[in-house]
């Protein structure tokens, strides 16, 4: 297997979609192969997003952590990338979970469809993209294991 592939992981999965104003969440699990959103952390002070964070962990007890990974259409690093990558170690080195680094080009505009499908429309969508956002990221991972790479 390639250096930093993943290799696949068993239970439950967080998923974070970062952004510099709001993080989504998603949680799933790999025995159904389902992920669903959770909650949007909307404070931008990280001792407030960790502790936020911890809290989701203590709760859900997941195996691993999943990172949405920005990147453009094609494939470069975007500006957010570098950041996403420290989230992804900080997540890492704070709680001594695998954590996992999956693509996560086109996962807003789906999500943004999957809102529009159900309903939520327009400005309604800001509270929920980004947790809709995660759960395609998370969803991604087990439709692909072999696309994560360890943080």
């Amino acid at each position: 297997m390639p250096e930093g592939m993943a290799t696949p992981l068993s239970g439950t999965l967080l998923a974070f979609d970062f952004g510099t104003k709001r993080i989504g969440v998603a949680v799933g699990n790999t025995v159904t192969a389902t992920a669903r959103p959770l909650t949007t952390i909307a404070d931008e002070k990280n001792d407030t997003r960790f502790a936020i964070i911890q809290n989701l962990l203590s709760e859900w007890q997941p195996a691993a952590l999943v990172v949405g990974l920005p990147c453009n259409d094609d494939g470069t690093p975007h500006e957010l990338t570098a950041l996403c990558r420290r989230f992804a170690n900080r997540l890492k080195g704070r709680f001594n979970l695998p954590t996992l680094l999956v693509d996560e080009r086109y996962t807003s505009a789906a999500a943004s469809e999957q809102l529009s499908a159900e309903g939520v429309h327009g400005r309604k969508q800001k509270t929920l993209i980004d947790q809709y956002a995660a759960q395609q990221i998370l969803q991604a991972y087990f439709d692909e294991p072999s696309a994560g790479i360890y943080a």
